[in-house]
């Protein structure tokens, strides 16, 4: 099968990794402001649970590794091949890159891109719901996985735009769009 290049998608390129971050962080932020007045005006102000700063300064310091294990999963269960790199960052911080071994449909990547979204934001508004004591700490999550998510929105739009029978590959700093070379 002959395979051309019909887009290369590098988000940090294209907009900038301090822009990413200062809209993520942005949009994490107004999420919480926007969703909380909802959500304590439901509840109507209950005895908010505390179990100090060690378990909420451990839940966040996880919670990027948890968004990429998201990322992760659909791939698993699709029987994808993925490639993981550990390493720390600054000796202490662990990180870890993945990597589809092979090129992945236009319908795999979108749903992995959105897995964090399905897997983490969504059953995490379903909780503020549910567990009332824990409502702000279960809303602070999940508006920082909707920060974290803004640069996953950015690579779904790519997909969205693209050709339906595209195959998506990773490239060295983002995606390759490939689609069949049509010869006549």
């Amino acid at each position: 099968m002959n395979l051309n290049c019909w887009k290369t998608v590098n988000i940090n390129k294209d907009f900038g990794s301090d822009r990413i971050f200062m809209v993520s962080f942005l949009l994490g932020t107004f999420s919480f402001m926007f969703l909380y007045v909802p959500f304590s005006m439901i509840h109507h102000q209950p005895a908010l649970e505390d179990h100090g700063l060690l378990p909420l300064a451990l839940a966040l310091f996880l919670l990027p590794s948890i968004h990429k294990l998201t990322h992760i999963l659909p791939l698993v269960l699709l029987n994808k091949r993925v490639r993981v790199q550990w390493k720390f960052k600054r000796g202490f911080l662990p990180t870890f890159r993945y990597r589809a071994n092979s090129a992945l449909s236009k319908k795999t990547s979108i749903l992995m891109a959105l897995a964090p979204t399905l897997l983490l934001t969504i059953p995490g508004l379903i909780a503020c719901y549910v567990f009332p004591n824990y409502f702000a700490y279960i809303l602070l999550f999940t508006c920082i996985n909707i920060g974290l998510s803004f640069f996953d929105f950015l690579c779904v739009r790519h997909f969205l735009r693209a050709p339906r029978k595209c195959i998506i590959e990773n490239a060295k700093d983002g995606y390759d769009i490939l689609i069949q070379n049509t010869e006549v």
